[in-house]
């Protein structure tokens, strides 16, 4: 069977992106079993021969309505396929979709009927607030870094801005290259509309969005700036875990010195 990579050499490009950032999640600890979910926005990178090909599976309903949607096409990490698989072989655990006119559902294109994350409720949410806004964000992930996971257990970290704060204090490089900081999504149900409208709520303000006792969400224009942000993060976030157990509270950055790194990066 004739992959829809073949000879679209910018299409193939963003699936490599997708599956190097797959091995770096799986790598750092943030991806277990079949935790974690990513989907990119292809659309630019489709051509006519895409946009005509016929669906190979049924539509399926996405469980909202999504009206900056129509018509457009993402690559969606597969349910219950693991991070570690999709890294090697992103066709065969990754699929491509194709929103209906109705954008309220969707239906698979290639390379395989393998039906997109459980949460994709959720990812094409963010994708619709992303076009709406025309900041030109492409790519949403959802992973499960420890560091900051356990940080969501403390009800002090909880309310707003607290660890936003805490984290930026850590280590200079957070404030700069997060400049957004951290927001917080009380605990919802997995892979339910409601954590999509609290998410979307939280990206009003946020590039990466905490869901409380599971994990992180963050949009970028590329798969590799979402993750970067994560990353920097959760650095910040092992910075002040190491330091409580070698038995001290870290003192961290001043607010001080954060506004003149603010003020330097134009941040």
């Amino acid at each position: 069977m004739k992959s829809i990579l073949e000879n679209r050499p910018a299409l193939a490009a963003e699936i490599d992106k997708v599956a190097e950032v797959a091995g770096y999640l799986w790598q750092k600890g943030w991806a277990e079993r079949n935790g974690g979910n990513i989907t990119v926005n292809v659309t630019e990178h489709v051509d006519d021969a895409v946009r005509a090909l016929p669906a190979i599976s049924e539509r399926y309903p996405i469980g909202t309505v999504l009206p900056h949607l129509k018509g457009c096409f993402f690559f969606c990490k597969g349910t219950n396929r693991r991070m570690r698989d999709l890294a090697r072989r992103p066709m065969e655990n990754g699929s491509v979709i194709r929103i209906a006119d109705d954008c309220a559902s969707y239906e698979i294109v290639a390379d395989a009927p393998v039906k997109p994350t459980s949460e994709l409720a959720s990812h094409l949410a963010m994708h619709n607030k992303m076009i709406a806004d025309g900041k030109g964000y492409k790519a949403a992930i959802h992973t499960h870094p420890i560091d900051l996971v356990a940080m969501t257990h403390n009800p002090a970290f909880l309310e707003k801005d607290v660890l936003t704060n805490l984290l930026w204090s850590m280590i200079p490089e957070t404030r700069a290259f997060c400049p957004k900081g951290l927001g917080i999504v009380p605990y919802k149900m997995p892979s339910s509309v409601e954590l999509a409208e609290a998410t979307i709520g939280a990206l009003q303000e946020y590039d990466v969005v905490m869901w409380e006792k599971h994990g992180v969400c963050a949009v970028g224009p590329d798969i590799f700036e979402a993750f970067d942000q994560i990353d920097v993060l959760s650095k910040s976030a092992q910075i002040y875990l190491t330091a409580k157990a070698m038995g001290f509270e870290p003192t961290g950055t001043t607010q001080e010195q954060m506004d003149e790194l603010k003020r330097a990066f134009d941040l």
